[in-house]
């Protein structure tokens, strides 16, 4: 392991998030390779990097060849801003009007699809001299955020006619790339609007994460997220392109105790695990308040010294421990929980019948975080 860095979080404790960075510039490569090459990359960051920490990683994602970001809050953006990131930052969320010269003033494009924000960009300009750059989102079926199809052409010329902002590109998000016959009924609703507008100098991007695998679609960017992070969305539909992806995040803590725990004895809250025989535990201090959901106690497994281990009672707010048997361990030695290797957060999630996105988000909590290459 070499170019240890970890950030200036709090690092007083046995237990970590570990992000290898290599790991990241690999999946950006592979992903690279089956993106046609007049497409760009935005690489989605939201929620600071799906939890694992978009200031360490975001040079890393440029060197690698990430021509765009995507954040959710202008917040998000400014955060890259002050990191000397110089990549166009696209918002993908919704964005307050109030909020509006902020992007302006720092260079941050902004996703619009009502009048009120045409308004807010004409304020803007009237106020500071300064052409905000847009987006025009379409909802096309997520029903969520965006311009509907039917309206969008008509707003589209507003958009192209206003002398007060800067008009980009324009884009939709699908609601289920993995379920084709929806994805086609947008796909359609999709070149109804963009076959009836000016396209000229606009970039267009429809394609998500798991699009990006599964559609040839045409396009002038794509919008990647979870996959950065070596992990897939779903992906039911036959894709045509499969990267060989790294898990950028490993989940570790040191052993802070072993004790023998007798035949029929119960360990943890509830007792929910009672030893057959007599063996060993091993405590590490990683518990739900770091993001390990308590619905995992008994289910999950680690890696001790090459060999795994059961996770054993009910995890606790800070606590979890392990059946290590006869494993020769002492206490300071490292509990492995999440490797790229077969300790996967895809396994976590099917456990809780959740999303591997959710996961990796929510480990972000407390535990500091450590950068390797």
């Amino acid at each position: 392991m070499k170019n240890l860095r970890q950030t200036n979080i709090n690092t007083h404790r046995d237990a970590w998030v570990e992000i290898n960075l290599e790991a990241l510039a690999e999946n950006i490569r592979e992903i690279k390779k089956g993106i046609p090459e007049h497409k760009k990359m935005l690489a989605i960051v939201k929620a600071d990097a799906y939890g694992h920490g978009v200031q360490m990683l975001a040079q890393t994602m440029v060197a690698s060849g990430v021509d765009a970001f995507g954040v959710a809050s202008i917040d998000e953006g400014l955060d890259l801003r002050e990191i000397k990131i110089k990549s166009p930052i696209l918002v993908v969320g919704a964005v307050p009007v109030w909020a509006v010269e902020s992007a302006a003033l720092n260079d941050i494009s902004i996703s619009i699809f009502n009048d009120e924000h045409l308004k807010a960009c004409k304020d803007v300009f009237e106020r500071t001299g300064i052409k905000t750059k847009v987006h025009v989102k379409l909802d096309t079926g997520m029903n969520r955020i965006g311009v509907r199809s039917e309206d969008a052409v008509e707003f589209i010329k507003k958009v192209r006619e206003a002398n007060y902002l800067t008009f980009e590109g324009i884009f939709t998000h699908l609601a289920a790339a993995e379920e084709e016959e929806y994805t086609e009924i947008q796909f359609k609703r999709w070149k109804d609007v963009v076959d009836n507008i000016d396209k000229t100098g606009l970039i267009l991007h429809i394609q998500n994460t798991a699009a990006t695998f599964s559609y040839d679609v045409e396009s002038d960017m794509v919008r990647v997220g979870i996959s950065l992070y070596g992990l897939y969305p779903d992906l039911k539909k036959e894709i045509i392109y499969r990267p060989k992806l790294r898990q950028v995040m490993s989940l570790k803590g040191r052993i802070t105790n072993i004790h023998t725990v007798k035949q029929n004895e119960g360990v943890s809250y509830s007792h929910t695990f009672t030893a057959y025989d007599e063996t060993k535990v091993a405590t590490i201090p990683i518990g739900y308040a770091d993001g390990v959901d308590r619905k995992l106690s008994n289910k999950i497994w680690g890696k001790l010294n090459g060999q795994k281990v059961r996770q054993v009672g009910n995890i606790t707010m800070d606590q979890m421990m392990f059946d290590i048997g006869d494993i020769d361990a002492e206490v300071g030695d490292v509990i492995t929980l999440l490797d790229e290797e077969d300790l996967s957060i895809d396994s976590w999630a099917e456990i809780l019948g959740t999303i591997n996105y959710e996961l990796t988000c929510r480990l972000k909590v407390r535990l500091p975080r450590v950068y390797t290459r």
